[in-house]
Order: structure tokens, then C-alpha cells, then sequence
């Protein structure tokens, strides 16, 4: 899979996995080659107000994409609190909802609270658990296990899929990729779900093995995270 196909496609996983930049990415090449789709993207990050898809919401307007954030998004206030209009994704005509949950666990139960809307779509829904490598308590088979179970019991729902996102934006290198698909595949056969996704910058693809290669969707980051700038210094 490099583009899910389904209606609705939420994005879990850990903290600064990269399930923002991805879904910007999704909902903005979905756009390109959906061009006459109703696309929303459904902000439900209320654990980490400073770096979201609300930040990118005049770029996504821009493109025809109809946001729905949390109201206290682009605000001093930082209060974790829904948007009342988010049911809008599940009452109105939307071809391609893309919802970007907020890390851990805890941002996952922001998801749970539409759990009765979102089981009533469930064959219409793809659920993909990004996992970045790179980041604390994603480094081993063990946390990425783990943390997957602890997501799906707070989301109420069970993710579908794995996607490695081993992502240190433009110092990233196909070795990273890989690294990170060896232990994805062995998480995947314990949890028994697949890996769906590779995401990369696009000048990696062709340096990867021809299985990474037909699942890659390429993209190029456009925010970088706090803990990325030390590198650049």
C-alpha cells in the first residue's frame, strides 16, 4: 500500500513518530490525484499543542482541503478540548477524511470518545500505527508491541497497520529505512499486521530493496520538530 484506499485514514503512534508531516503529506497527494474530492484532515492532537496540522492549515485551505482543529489550535491557550463541528467528517459527503491523533496512548483517547461513529464505519476506516525508530520507547520490538496494544485499547479500535516512518527528515538514509524495516517485520509477525507503508524523503526510494520499494510513499517533511534542530547546529 502506498495511498490507502479507504474513506477515512487515522494516523496513531508515538510521540514525534512524524504522524503530522505524514499526514499532511497524505491529504495534499491525495488532493493531486483526487482532484475533485471533498478531502478534510481532522487535527485530534491535544497532547502536543506547539506542532500540529493546524500549523499547516492555511497551506492545506489553500489546496481545497477543509481542516477541523481543536479550538484552542494557534492560540496561548493550551486547554485539551475537542471541536464540537469534528462530527461533520461523519454526517457530510467527505470522499477522504485523514484524522492525526495525538501521541501515546493518552492522545489516543481523544479518538476513543467517537468510537460509536467510527465503529458504525469500520469497513471504511484504515487505522495506521506509524512508528519512527529513532524516537524514545521506539527503539525495540518490545516498545513498539506495546505501545501498539496500549493505542488500540485507549483508541477503542485496533490498528490495521504498521508504517515505518524511521525519519530524521534530511538526514535521513536508506540505512535508517531498512534498519527500521527489520524490525517492524518481526513486530509484524508477532502482532500479526502488516507493514503497510514506507515513508521517506523521495531520493531514498531507489536505494531500498524492491519490497520497500512497493509500499514507499515518498514525501518531502515541511515543519521540522524541536528535537530535529540540534542536528543542524
Amino acid at each position: 500500500m502506498q495511498l490507502p484506499t479507504s474513506r477515512y485514514t487515522i494516523l496513531v503512534g508515538n510521540y514525534g513518530s512524524g504522524k503530522t508531516e505524514l499526514s499532511l503529506a497524505l491529504a495534499l497527494e491525495l488532493r493531486r490525484l483526487e482532484p475533485d474530492s471533498r478531502i478534510a484532515l481532522v487535527d485530534l492532537d491535544i497532547v502536543n499543542p506547539y506542532f500540529r496540522s493546524a500549523e499547516q492549515s492555511d497551506r492545506l485551505k489553500a489546496a481545497g482541503i477543509e481542516v477541523f482543529m481543536p479550538s484552542f489550535a494557534m492560540s496561548t491557550v493550551d486547554i485539551p478540548a475537542l471541536p464540537a463541528n469534528i462530527m461533520a467528517v461523519f454526517e457530510q459527503d467527505f470522499d477522504r477524511v485523514i484524522i492525526d491523533v495525538g501521541g501515546d496512548d493518552t492522545g489516543a483517547t481523544a479518538l476513543g470518545r467517537y468510537a460509536p461513529q467510527l465503529s458504525e464505519r469500520r469497513d471504511e476506516i484504515t487505522m495506521l500505527y506509524v512508528v519512527n525508530p529513532n524516537r524514545p520507547l521506539s527503539g525495540t520490538e518490545e516498545d513498539i508491541a506495546e505501545l501498539y496494544t496500549l493505542i488500540g485499547q485507549k483508541a477503542r479500535m485496533t490498528p490495521d497497520a504498521l508504517v515505518n516512518n524511521a525519519n530524521l527528515q534530511e538526514h535521513t538514509t536508506a540505512d535508517d529505512l531498512t534498519h527500521a524495516q527489520t524490525i517492524l517485520e518481526n513486530v509484524s509477525e508477532k502482532l500479526d499486521v502488516p507493514v503497510a507503508m514506507v515513508a521517506g524523503m523521495p531520493h531514498l526510494k531507489e536505494q531500498l530493496p524492491p519490497a520497500m520499494q512497493e509500499i514507499y510513499f515518498p514525501f518531502t517533511p515541511i515543519m521540522k520538530p524541536d528535537w530535529l534542530v540540534d542536528l543542524d547546529e
